[in-house]
């Protein structure tokens, strides 16, 4: 049930989650003391933009996966009414409304 947009939307959330990591293990680590003023700013900015585009990804893809688990519902649903009332027709049963009851 995975779909290519599926794949390329989880890799994209897995991308920036692993370069927003390795953006604040060298942030604290190797480039610290180079990090003065703006260039601190912009870093860790630009370290907070991975995260956020990690999450909304994330995001996106929950709201994606719960629109197509309603559809696959609702036609589940669908399918099935339409083989209980062709099973009705088979056997001669008939509805409530046919049959004149409440």
């Amino acid at each position: 049930m995975l779909t290519a947009a599926d794949a390329r939307r989880r890799s994209f959330g897995l991308f920036c989650l692993l370069l927003s990591a390795v953006v604040a293990i060298w942030g604290q680590t190797v480039l610290k003391p180079h990090l003065e003023g703006l260039a601190y700013i912009l870093y860790w900015l630009a370290c907070i933009i991975c995260v956020a585009l990690a999450m909304i990804s994330a995001l996106f893809d929950i709201w994606v996966l719960r629109r197509r688990i309603r559809r696959y519902r609702e036609d589940l649903a669908r399918r099935t009414l339409r083989e209980i009332e062709l099973a009705r027709k088979e056997h001669g049963v008939k509805s409530k409304e046919e049959a004149g009851g409440r």
